[in-house]
């Protein structure tokens, strides 16, 4: 019996080791991993230049608390603002802290600019933000918050799309609108460009912050950030998973405007922002910030389009939607996923699921078209035993 808490329903599996976009079996037996750690390992499993990153710093520092100047987490902090819309960051270790960092520093600005009535939060159906207690009850979602109340109150839920639902939830305590760019666990939802666009011009009407959560799919969609193509420029954004490539690390990412609430004592985070973790990430910024990088993850994932639908209109009674950009994708099937997932994975093919029936795909974003076709063979294999 197990001494580890049973909040998993773990597969009966364990992996020895692992390289770019395979794992490998205690038994020899390799599979073509795209779960990735759930969109984490955005450069393959035991990268070089990542595991060179790690050895070298873990030769010099690994912690140090953040009551003293940490040159690599300056540095990487620098990288990220010279690059993105920001001008701040915090540093967290998971994707859930950054999203509470992302409320605290809402409300908190509201409260230093003398309006601390101001201080909830619109979110949307079918989210998720993590799995701490304002985290859970942001998203809402009954099979996560059961058995965890008393409710966190400070948030006000609407239909996803629905921006007239937004509009009248909008009061004189809304701080601030808070949505995922592309929704992960609620199944693979891209929200569309003008869509991002509209809960902008809805937050500059009503004097009010937008919270853009890209934890899952920063990267992914071939721009450093999805919501980038829309055009518009948010007030926080919280980021995690690939950030790390495997690493536990999280951050939160604001502009001038609304950082003015966040002083000395307002937040802290023990291991958050630690020379090591910070090392890492570094590492991962050089891969992505690669001349032409974040172009050929637009490629691979136009690529892997083409295949996915081409399987789809083959057996359109099994895949009803290709969902996702880049190398974020979902399949919506017509049939059980959790059987699909199955099969999948006696072809030696990791997938994980997602809320609508849909398998979520996490290609390391270093995948090569060799690998995209292994995977669309394998999933084509799956639907015709489906059939």
């Amino acid at each position: 019996m197990s001494s580890v808490l049973g909040t998993y329903a773990r597969k009966a599996i364990s992996f020895t080791e692992g390289k770019g976009s395979y794992l490998f079996a205690e038994n020899g037996d390799k599979y073509l991993d795209f779960v990735q750690g759930i969109a984490v390992n955005v450069l393959g499993h035991c990268h070089e230049h990542l595991v060179q990153a790690i050895q070298n710093q873990s030769k010099k520092l690994w912690h140090v608390s953040n009551a003293f100047v940490i040159p690599e987490q300056e540095r990487l902090a620098k990288r990220l603002t010279d690059n993105t819309f920001a001008d701040f960051v915090c540093f967290q270790n998971s994707g859930t802290e950054a999203t509470e960092a992302s409320i605290k520093i809402a409300r908190k600005y509201f409260h230093k600019i003398g309006k601390p009535e101001k201080n909830r939060i619109i979110t949307f159906q079918g989210a998720f933000h993590g799995r701490t207690l304002a985290a859970l009850f942001a998203a809402n979602n009954p099979k996560h918050t059961e058995g965890f109340g008393p409710k966190v109150d400070g948030f006000d839920q609407v239909p996803f799309a629905d921006h007239e639902a937004v509009k009248k939830a909008i009061n004189k305590n809304t701080a601030a609108i808070m949505i995922e760019t592309i929704m992960g666990e609620g199944g693979i939802k891209v929200v569309p460009d003008f869509c991002i666009k509209g809960l902008r011009e809805i937050c500059d009407e009503h004097d009010i912050l937008l919270i853009l959560d890209e934890v899952q799919c920063a990267y992914r969609t071939g721009d450093f950030f999805a919501f980038e193509k829309s055009g518009i420029i948010p007030d926080i954004v919280p980021i995690a998973k690939g950030l790390g490539g495997g690493f536990p690390l999280g951050a939160c990412l604001v502009t001038k405007k609304v950082s003015v609430g966040m002083t000395p004592g307002t937040h802290g985070s023990t291991f958050g922002g630690n020379p090591l973790a910070m090392a890492v990430s570094n590492a991962v910024l050089d891969i992505i910030f690669e001349k032409g990088f974040l172009d050929n993850v637009k490629e691979k994932g136009k690529y892997f389009d083409e295949g996915l639908n081409k399987v789809k209109n083959k057996y359109p009674k099994i895949i009803g939607e290709i969902r996702g950009i880049g190398l974020i994708k979902g399949l919506k099937v017509l049939v059980d996923n959790v059987e699909f997932i199955k099969k999948l994975m006696n072809h030696k093919m990791l997938t994980v699921k997602a809320e609508e029936n849909v398998i979520r795909l996490f290609p390391p974003l270093i995948v090569n078209n060799k690998e995209l076709d292994e995977a669309t063979d394998k999933i084509e294999k799956v639907c015709k035993e489906m059939s």
